[in-house]
């Protein structure tokens, strides 16, 4: 398998409103160092890729507003690759436009896709995992997603539906997928867990160029027609003007939706490798490590007394104290102070809106 031929495609158009107020409209939290870590969440799905493709076959999808964050955080990804939606139309306009713009330049592309704000913490496995795909999408036609070993009766994320029985002949540790499931209900997502063959989607997709390319041929051609339209001025200084012409045109609708559920030959690769789609405060409160207490603190010199089961994010302050406090999120950003309990954090959306 070429290097050369090794595609990565970023999703980094998403606003994050469910971690206000660290993240924003203006910031959105792909952009923000939110392990504490010293680097944002795009600058570490860059980092996990290294040695699978090069640097000039690294590709950001965004919105207008973060241009100039992704060259600020990503200034060695050439800025040719870096492309502009004019307006948000979901994951297959995004999905489609990338891939007509690669086939241009490289017809014998191997592509992953996936989003930008993930995190994985076993990263020598995930590389493992990735090299493994791009090997079975390079000698087939198969469109390939990951799926994740569930570890709890998630009812944030859709599941993978796998026929176990039997291995692809390509790869042993991959598996043709029976259907996909919308985000269950408790009840639903406990069935789920009790059997071996249901995976959280995470949305990471492998495939071959002319694979995905044709699959949006056929399954949705209205959107296929419009980037055959835009596909000659790829590359030329007229791009960004069709680009903003015709990609509002798309229907606004997830590649699941366009091509996975419709789509003949999909397949899906379980893999562990401690994923999280880092969706929510609680899903950060689940992924770091606690004190004594169960706390997770962020930031420099929290001090909490009595105080347990709390996220604590507070990376502007000098000084932070907490008194009392049980499940609680405490999180500020710039001119905003959110104190609130764990279990209403779907709440979140309404308050950033008052």
């Amino acid at each position: 398998m070429a290097l050369e031929n090794n595609h990565l495609v970023i999703m980094a158009g998403g606003v994050g409103s469910r971690f206000w107020p660290m993240s924003t409209q203006e910031f959105p939290k792909q952009f923000i160092d939110v392990l504490g870590c010293g680097k944002s969440l795009i600058q570490l799905t860059v980092d996990r890729f290294k040695g699978l493709c090069s640097l000039d076959n690294i590709w950001i999808v965004t919105s207008k507003k973060y241009i100039s964050i992704v060259k600020e955080q990503l200034p060695e990804i050439p800025e040719d690759n870096i492309l502009c939606e004019p307006c948000r139309r979901n994951t297959a306009p995004c999905i489609a436009y990338v891939s007509w713009k690669i086939k241009k330049r490289n017809p014998n592309a191997n592509v992953v896709v996936t989003p930008s704000d993930h995190i994985v913490t076993d990263v020598v496995e995930f590389q493992r995992v990735i090299k493994s795909a791009l090997n079975f999408t390079n000698q087939s036609d198969a469109i390939l997603t990951l799926g994740m070993k569930p570890t709890r009766p998630e009812t944030g994320y859709g599941y993978i539906e796998a026929d176990l029985s039997l291995p692809s002949t390509k790869n042993k540790e991959v598996f043709r997928v029976d259907s996909f499931k919308e985000k269950p209900d408790e009840e639903r997502a406990k069935k789920y867990l009790q059997k071996n063959n249901f995976f959280w989607n995470a949305g990471i997709f492998v495939w071959n160029i002319n694979t995905i390319v044709n699959s949006i041929r056929v399954y949705q051609p209205d959107m296929a027609a419009i980037f055959e339209k835009v596909f000659p001025y790829f590359y030329t200084d007229k791009e960004q003007d069709m680009i903003d012409s015709e990609f509002p045109l798309c229907e606004n609708i997830s590649i699941d939706y366009a091509v996975m559920e419709k789509a003949d030959e999909i397949f899906v690769f379980p893999a562990n490798f401690g994923w999280s789609d880092l969706g929510t405060w609680g899903s950060l409160f689940d992924n770091k490590i606690k004190d004594a207490h169960n706390n997770v603190l962020i930031g420099n010199n929290i001090n909490l007394y009595e105080s347990r089961n709390c996220i604590v994010h507070t990376m502007q302050e000098r000084k932070v104290v907490v008194q009392g406090l049980d499940g609680y999120i405490i999180a500020e950003n710039n001119d905003t102070l959110l104190i609130c309990r764990l279990n209403e954090e779907q709440r979140i959306k309404d308050f950033s809106q008052d």
